[in-house]
């Protein structure tokens, strides 16, 4: 049987929680091989603290089975980055899953890959799916053919749990999950923004301002990009 190729977008300023989750649920399939994939093979910052190697570059990547873009601040620069949509568009054609986790679904929307598709995101990026042609879903995962999009971090786990069930078997998954102790009990209810406090809503909206204006900014370059390329074409 030939191995299970999964591979992972790695960037600056990612957030890494979006991205080792997954990776912790998804090495435990069996025969699966990850790749954590960038332009060069140098040391990426995340945005907190943590550093990580990429283990292929663009050029050297192979096949994937799987693609996976996690988000982040860091996701807003690539909307308009054509390598790494080119990039991210090469492996989408023959892949059997084509995923995301948190904002990681504004970057496949840019690459022309969520048309028509329902999918979901960070709950403060929600907005700016339909600008790329998704039909956005409210939920921690979002199944959509053989596109599978997580909301924001800690939905990556879930996220991850659900496309191993689709690789692998429920079984399968379900060993993955006990064996990480996967039974998350928060000590507060504010994780969600139809939970939270509405003073701690409005607090958070006001932290991540700066972030979501310009967020703001690149989606409205990536969407009139793919336009004038649609019309071109």
């Amino acid at each position: 049987m030939s191995q299970l190729q999964i591979g992972f977008l790695l960037f600056p300023k990612l957030t890494q929680l979006d991205l080792t989750g997954p990776v912790q649920v998804l090495s435990r399939l069996p025969g699966a091989r990850l790749h954590l994939i960038w332009k060069r093979i140098e040391p990426i910052a995340s945005d907190a603290t943590l550093v990580l190697t990429p283990t292929t570059t663009f050029a050297d990547c192979p096949r994937l089975d799987v693609v996976c873009v996690p988000g982040g601040a860091g996701a807003d620069d690539l909307l308009t980055d054509d390598e790494t949509l080119a990039f991210i568009r090469r492996q989408a054609a023959s892949a059997r899953f084509v995923t995301a986790v948190c904002t990681g679904s504004l970057v496949l929307g840019a690459a022309g890959l969520l048309e028509g598709y329902r999918a979901t995101t960070h709950w403060s990026a929600m907005e700016h799916l339909a600008a790329f042609g998704a039909r956005p879903e409210r939920t921690r995962v979002c199944v959509d053919g053989n596109r599978i999009t997580g909301g924001g971090v800690t939905a990556g786990i879930d996220f991850a749990l659900t496309l191993a069930a689709e690789l692998a078997g429920r079984a399968v998954a379900e060993m993955i999950q006990l064996g990480l102790e996967y039974d998350p009990a928060p000590p507060f209810d504010a994780g969600s923004p139809l939970s939270a406090p509405a003073e701690i809503l409005a607090a958070v909206k006001e932290r991540m301002k700066p972030m979501s204006e310009r967020r703001s900014a690149q989606v409205a370059r990536a969407a009139a990009r793919r336009a004038d390329s649609t019309t071109a074409a």
